[in-house]
């Protein structure tokens, strides 16, 4: 299938690594131009380098904090300087620190929400004016199983991430007419360097080795096993392609039947 990406140009944020590079990845294989972002230069340069020795489409970078409270402007001023617009924007965040619910303090509350929910939707509003205008493009938000089954001791992200899923569909029905599309795509057991660290926090927690909660863990998944970044990144590109342009306001699972609910 021909997902109609050749010299689409996406941002991909957080993407130096996990879900956002796998995505990144995906797109390019397409042939589509991808800006990696996030705050690790080394790991960035290297992604790239990477994905443009590969030869499909093509790869740049810029360093980013999605904590600044500047992040979206100058983000969207460096992409259009250098990219001259985007067509494809792909939100995605690093997730907070564990923890129960009636820990969550007001202050981790805001100093996440800033990058985690006020950062993605602040840059999607910059971004989408020249989305619009031309009569395509694709905004697709990562987000978690969470939103949908909230995930013990995964209180703020539970909440924060949830907090997407109101906005992007009410998104959705505003730019559906103009050739935008707006959906989220939810992982379960991705195995990413984030889930090795949830695993390592559930096995302290628990007092467990770190391989017995992971067989525990893959025995709750019917798929038998945790998910790869290649899978992920392939559903991610296809929602952001041509052939899905009759998808949107829409949750996407990649997670092996994890999610119980209907």
């Amino acid at each position: 299938m021909d997902l109609g990406l050749k010299n689409r140009h996406a941002l991909v944020l957080a993407s130096s690594r996990g879900l956002g590079l796998g995505v990144a990845e995906a797109l390019a294989a397409e042939g589509g131009r991808v800006m990696l972002t996030g705050r690790d230069e080394t790991a960035l340069a290297e992604a790239a380098a990477t994905i443009n020795a590969r030869g499909a489409g093509q790869a740049d970078w810029l360093t980013v904090d999605l904590s600044a409270p500047d992040f979206a402007t100058c983000l969207a001023a460096e992409v259009q300087e250098r990219f001259g617009g985007v067509d494809i924007l792909v939100n995605n965040t690093g997730g907070p620190k564990p923890g129960p619910a009636r820990e969550i303090t007001a202050a981790d509350l805001l100093t996440q929400a800033q990058a985690m929910v006020a950062s993605v939707i602040e840059l999607t509003g910059l971004l989408l004016p020249g989305m619009c205008a031309q009569g395509w493009g694709r905004v697709l938000t990562i987000a978690s199983s969470g939103v949908e089954q909230p995930i013990p001791n995964l209180s703020l992200s539970n909440t924060l991430r949830g907090a997407l899923v109101g906005w992007n569909k009410t998104l959705a029905t505003e730019v559906a007419g103009e050739g935008v599309t707006c959906n989220m795509l939810l992982p379960g057991r991705i195995h990413t360097a984030r889930v090795d660290q949830l695993d390592g926090a559930a096995a302290e927690r628990q007092g467990k080795p770190v391989e017995e909660v992971r067989a525990a863990s893959r025995a709750s998944i019917p798929a038998g096993r945790y998910g790869t970044v290649e899978e992920f990144g392939a559903v991610g590109a296809f929602l952001c392609s041509d052939p899905a342009s009759y998808v949107t306001g829409s949750m996407m699972r990649c997670d092996g039947g994890m999610i119980r609910s209907v």
